[in-house]
């Protein structure tokens, strides 16, 4: 699709908006607010031009047109859940400087990579971990997961095409499908999630901590980890079944790496205290945002991180730039009402059913939406709120219907080849057809819709949720 079309289609679908008749109680300017939305959203979709772009574009437009004030337009940029995504990234950085993430790859490669679903299963654990404390998938499993498991393929002779499914299809599909698990699993599994804690508390005054969250999934998470990458085993099998090369070639490379280096140590340290203060935060009541800082902040005073490697990392600097304006739109959105008299609306087509009845079949759409999302991001800022009102409205219980949402739109990536920002990278390898792909996310999909929804239910009932 050349540009020129897609920019068509932003404008047609802020054209469109405006063109509708605005309803009893909302303001002219919420009316305004919502076409810009609604094309920034778009906008991330098709892309015209690259995400952050089209948010920055989107955040211009509402301080031109005066939809809101200056001061108010660039508020998001203020918010302290945006400095916690962006100073996440930095330490991201660390991880992949000092060597600690391949590190602790092979060192899991090491102990249970002796079999093709060990190896699976060992290259998950590393990004599981890592989930932790590092919201950029991408750069947990795009750049330290991915490079090893690709090397490992080739180890293997297999490469894309005829020898793909030798071993390496097998890999990238498997450690794809658990990254959106560890990406629900935590708080901090990918940039979106701070987005839903921060929807949820403005929205229902829940307050889905890091605790709270890790808490509500480790019991679907463990269950999940564990169950997906036996069942693509089953379903997608690798020709080569046992891997004892592997667990040598770990070896070798950890011997090579030679003993821990301080900046690795340091870098360690640093993920103790802050993954450690995160889960204490009910004891010391020191922001999230805040003890980022402070890690980013060690690891700059120790020499682990360079000024400049702060200053230059533009993967971080475009998610803060894109994040904080997205973030203040759907704010503004929540604020306007709009979203009340869209939860009205939906709440009449399930007038009269029990609770349970509509949280179902309105996770499912919610779930299978993602169909239509490049993002994670997008189909949350699009869709998150609405559906937690309308659940709240139909009885649900709000902690039970936040976690649903927040996983659910984790687990929804699962779906497609361009679900989440490490898809392209998984599925641009060129071991997996476009086909496979989506049948294998089919059929994941309703793996994981099932253990969150049973083990999920159940466990959240012990917990007392609902």
């Amino acid at each position: 699709m050349r540009p020129v079309t897609r920019w068509s289609i932003v404008a047609a679908s802020a054209i469109l908006v405006l063109a509708l008749p605005v309803p009893e109680g909302i303001t002219t300017e919420s009316w305004h607010l919502l076409a810009i939305f609604t094309a920034t959203i778009i906008g991330s979709i098709i892309r015209p031009v690259p995400a952050g772009a089209v948010v920055f574009l989107g955040v211009t437009a509402i301080a031109l047109t005066k939809t809101m004030p200056a001061r108010e337009a660039l508020a998001g940029y203020a918010d302290p859940l945006v400095w916690l995504v962006l100073s996440a990234f930095f330490m991201a950085r660390g991880v992949l400087k000092t060597g600690l993430g391949r590190r602790i790859a092979f060192l899991f490669i090491r102990a249970i990579g002796r079999s093709s679903l060990g190896l699976a299963y060992a290259l998950i654990s590393t990004d599981a971990l890592l989930a932790g404390f590092l919201p950029s998938n991408s750069a947990r499993c795009g750049g330290i997961v991915f490079p090893i498991a690709r090397s490992l393929a080739e180890a293997y002779d297999s490469r894309p095409g005829s020898t793909a499914r030798r071993l390496g299809a097998y890999l990238l599909v498997t450690i794809y499908q658990s990254d959106v698990i560890a990406c629900a699993t935590f708080l901090t599994g990918q940039a979106s999630n701070v987005i839903i804690a921060k929807f949820a508390s403005e929205t229902v005054a829940i307050d889905f901590s890091y605790t709270t969250w890790l808490l509500g999934a480790s019991v679907p998470a463990l269950i999940s980890l564990a169950f997906v990458p036996w069942l693509l085993f089953r379903l997608y099998p690798p020709e080569i079944k046992h891997t004892p090369q592997a667990a040598t070639l770990a070896s070798e490379e950890l011997a090579r790496m030679g003993p821990m280096k301080r900046n690795e140590r340091m870098m360690l340290t640093v993920f103790a205290l802050v993954a450690g203060l995160w889960m204490t935060s009910s004891l010391h009541h020191i922001d999230y945002a805040v003890v980022a800082l402070v890690g980013v902040g060690a690891l700059v005073l120790s020499g682990v991180l360079e000024w400049s490697d702060v200053t230059g990392d533009h993967a971080a600097w475009d998610v803060f730039l894109w994040y904080g304006g997205l973030v203040r739109m759907a704010e503004g959105i929540g604020k306007s009402g709009l979203t009340e008299q869209f939860a009205q609306a939906a709440a009449s087509v399930t007038t009269g059913w029990a609770w349970g009845a509509a949280l179902a079949v309105l996770l499912l759409i919610y779930f299978y939406a993602h169909y239509g999302f490049a993002s994670i991001t997008a189909h949350v800022t699009a869709m998150f709120i609405p559906f937690l009102v309308v659940l709240v409205a139909a009885g649900t219980p709000p902690l039970l219907a936040v976690a649903m949402l927040a996983y659910f739109s984790n687990l929804s990536a699962s779906l497609t080849h361009y679900g989440t920002t490490t898809a392209p990278i998984y599925f641009g390898a060129d071991y997996i057809t476009q086909r496979e792909w989506w049948r294998l996310g089919l059929y994941v999909s309703f793996a994981t819709v099932t253990i969150w929804s049973v083990s999920g239910l159940a466990w959240w009932k012990v917990l007392g949720w609902w």
